[in-house]
């Protein structure tokens, strides 16, 4: 019995060593050159640039939203968003009902998505009923797409005033500041 101890002692104190030994020697070893790196070329026909307003640019568009509708005694809320449908601002005026605030969301989402006035899309409904389905939209005037270099880069989207005409009315406000 003494004789297997000594041999499974012996055994693991070999078998320790030389895996502390191959341990140490990779870690004081230089370390070995990366594999090729396998390179493409991204350029050409594989990329897209593509244009967005700054978070300056979409609130100064949502602050000339908030003032054309002050000046009508309106109430509403703003949502400025980018060509990916993210919102970069929104704004609740003073007194603005609170489904206002998710309604310029998705007016703005779908505006930009799109590229047409919500008034416009509302009409499609007529023919494609199931539009109304595809989440995250809303098929009620009041968003309005801004555009550059012939495609749309956002979205602007107000929802409050008492019909979509006058909220599309305030969101072409905002389309206009940006084209100052």
């Amino acid at each position: 019995m003494k004789k297997k101890l000594v041999l499974g002692a012996t055994a693991a104190a070999v078998l320790t060593a030389g895996t502390l030994g191959a341990v140490a020697a990779n870690a004081s070893a230089p370390a070995a050159a990366p594999a090729a790196v396998a390179k493409a070329d991204a350029g050409g026909d594989h990329l897209r640039q593509t244009t967005h307003l700054t978070v300056d640019a979409a609130t100064d568009a949502a602050e000339a939203v908030l003032e054309a509708a002050e000046k009508e005694n309106q109430r509403v809320s703003v949502a400025v968003v980018d060509r990916n449908g993210n919102t970069l601002v929104t704004l609740r005026g003073d007194g603005a009902g609170p489904q206002s605030y998710e309604s310029a969301i998705r007016k703005a989402y779908t505006a930009v998505s799109w590229n047409a006035p919500t008034s416009e899309l509302a009409k499609r409904l007529e023919q494609a009923p199931n539009l109304k389905d595809i989440p995250g939209t809303l098929f009620l005037g009041g968003g309005a797409p801004v555009v550059a270099g012939g495609g749309p880069i956002a979205g602007i989207g107000v929802a409050g005033a008492p019909s979509g005409d006058l909220d599309e009315k305030f969101a072409q406000a905002g389309v206009a500041e940006l084209a100052k």
